[in-house]
């Protein structure tokens, strides 16, 4: 994958997690400052999204730690390279943690 089309998916990847972050039903503020993308609850606490240019890769910055995804051309999905969690499953999680209360974002 080139450059350009890294930024396209990545950015067409957050804007879907807008979308979800804003159908959810939950109280979460989020700002999107291009290349960043901030989620704030109730109780103070974020998660920060944001696209690594360098590394072509969605990185993620929770309470419960720091998580990498690279784009899985096969599956047209962001990959946790990790455990190989898809991004949006896991981000329902780490809502879910930080919130206090199961969100399922889609």
């Amino acid at each position: 994958m080139n450059e350009a089309e890294f930024h396209k998916l990545a950015a067409v990847a957050l804007s879907r997690i807008e979308q979800a972050v804003e159908t959810c039903g939950a109280d979460i503020d989020f700002e999107n400052a291009g290349e960043i993308l901030e989620l704030e609850f109730t109780n103070r606490s974020k998660i920060i999204i944001n696209k690594q240019g360098a590394t072509k890769q969605i990185w993620v910055a929770a309470k419960s730690g720091g998580f990498h995804y690279s784009y899985d051309a096969g599956t047209q999905q962001w990959r946790n390279d990790q455990n190989g969690a898809e991004l949006l499953g896991e981000l329902s999680r780490l809502v879910s943690e930080q919130t206090g209360a199961s969100i399922r974002l889609a």
